[in-house]
């Protein structure tokens, strides 16, 4: 029974390969015009509107699904440009930043090789904090003990004087800006050689006064005023001298006063600055 099966299969294979063999040479055999190619054309020429209909039905469905893989293609490009582009935006931050950076400590470095006085070195630090009024009166440092800070040290910003050290941790140092209202600095007026006080302003934070100068001093606006550096038996400046504080803005006489009060820009940004230098003595860590 098994025997007839295979051999009943294998002559229905033999007459398939037979029949295609002969439709295959009677296709090729005859002309274009032949029965194959009619009934070939026949058959197209019924299915092709009912495939061209088919496809016009189709249509949206695929529109639909095009579209949705476009949309989420192009969400997928937009998240990658937003990315590249939020990248690139800290690219050019870090850059500008440590360009700035860069500028202002080789002002310092330009500021302070002027003034340091014999005996003196100074440390550079940079801001870690600032006061939260509106006076800038204090910011803290990120240098203390550890690097040879101590209490009264002179710190200077990159354009100028911007305080002293008032208080110290190993680590850290809080240091007094010049625009406390319980600062005060011995200042002189450049060419002139006039001296006075050097106080903060009232109401205005941004600005100082040369007060205590002598009647009839000749002193003009833009002139620079800087540390008297002054030393007596009773008294010595905890400022060396020739540390630029501001320019004049304007020098005033009242009749009634025996000073003239002088109005000074301070060149120190202190609202903004980042590095300091603190002046301390040499070798003098504790």
């Amino acid at each position: 029974m098994y025997r007839k099966q295979v051999r009943r299969r294998r002559a229905v294979l033999l007459l398939l390969v037979v029949a295609s063999l002969t439709l295959l040479s009677l296709y090729f055999r005859e002309g274009y015009d032949g029965p194959m190619h009619r009934t070939q054309r026949g058959v197209a020429a019924v299915l092709g509107p009912i495939s061209e209909g088919a496809d016009r039905a189709l249509k949206p469905a695929r529109d639909f699904v095009n579209w949705f893989d476009e949309t989420f293609e192009a969400r997928g490009e937009n998240e990658q440009l937003k990315e590249d582009l939020a990248e690139a935006r800290d690219q050019l931050a870090q850059s500008q930043t440590g360009t700035a950076q860069a500028a202002e400590l080789a002002k310092l470095q330009e500021t302070v090789g002027g003034v340091i006085p014999d005996g003196y070195e100074g440390v550079t630090a940079r801001v870690v904090s600032r006061s939260p009024t509106v006076w800038y009166s204090s910011v803290t440092i990120d240098k203390g003990t550890s690097a040879g800070l101590r209490v009264d040290d002179p710190v200077v910003g990159p354009d100028g004087l911007a305080g002293r050290v008032s208080a110290t941790t190993q680590g850290t140092a809080k240091v007094t800006l010049i625009t406390d209202p319980n600062s005060s600095v011995t200042g002189r007026v450049l060419p002139s050689a006039s001296t006075g006080v050097i106080e903060s302003t009232v109401g205005d934070p941004g600005k100082l006064q040369l007060n205590f100068v002598q009647r009839g001093e000749d002193i003009r606006e833009n002139q620079m005023v800087v540390t008297a550096g002054f030393a007596s038996e009773s008294l010595d400046s905890l400022f060396p001298p020739g540390i630029p504080i501001g320019a004049v803005t304007d020098s005033s006489l009242e009749e009634q006063q025996a000073y003239q009060r002088v109005d000074v820009r301070p060149y120190a940004d202190l609202r903004d600055m980042e590095f300091v230098q603190a002046l301390v003595q040499s070798g003098g860590a504790k």
